[in-house]
């Protein structure tokens, strides 16, 4: 039995955090740290607001399209819940895209602002930020502030992670690997 209550068999936490991390292996992040350490935090952010096993798995899974390291096909065949696989295209960038449409995409998305809180969240983190140039660490900082503006989320410290106001806080799965 699956963790969304229903029959049909679906990935474990331990093993989509092994697809995540194993897709991302080669990839850094912009201040040179492997960029799994990245999909760690967003889903301990994620469990840390009250997310559940299928928005935890989405975290762990929130670039792989966006980045090309896993294919829409195989999320599409991917042994995961239909939520998760929401909550994955909906926080997948679209090539050129504005970012008000992501964030509509976003909040039209069950879960989805929340995986984003998380992501943000670590994203914007005085201790990453401090490590890049001052010119691409203003930047981000105004993309982030944009975003969060977008999604109605205030911004949060890396001690206080907090709950963003959200009236789509899921419900809460168990597994045997909680």
């Amino acid at each position: 039995m699956s963790y969304d209550g229903s029959s049909a068999p679906v990935m474990t936490l331990a093993e989509v955090e092994s697809v995540a991390r194993a897709a991302h292996a080669a990839q850094r992040d912009k201040a040179g740290r492997p960029y799994a350490e990245h999909l760690e935090a967003v889903a301990e952010g994620v469990r840390a607001r009250g997310g559940g096993c299928e928005l935890i798995a989405a975290a762990w899974l929130h670039d792989a399209v966006e980045d090309g390291v896993l294919s829409e096909e195989w999320l599409a065949a991917a042994a995961l819940t239909q939520r998760t696989k929401d909550v994955v295209r909906a926080l997948s960038k679209r090539p050129g895209e504005e970012p008000r449409a992501y964030a509509e995409r976003i909040l039209a998305t069950e879960g989805a602002r929340l995986v984003k809180a998380a992501d943000l969240a670590h994203n914007a983190d005085p201790r990453r930020l401090a490590v890049l140039d001052e010119p691409t660490a203003r930047r981000l900082t105004r993309k982030y502030t944009a975003m969060r503006q977008y999604l109605g989320i205030t911004a949060e410290t890396p001690e206080s992670p907090g709950v963003p106001d959200t009236p789509d806080i899921p419900e809460t799965f168990t597994t045997s690997d909680d």
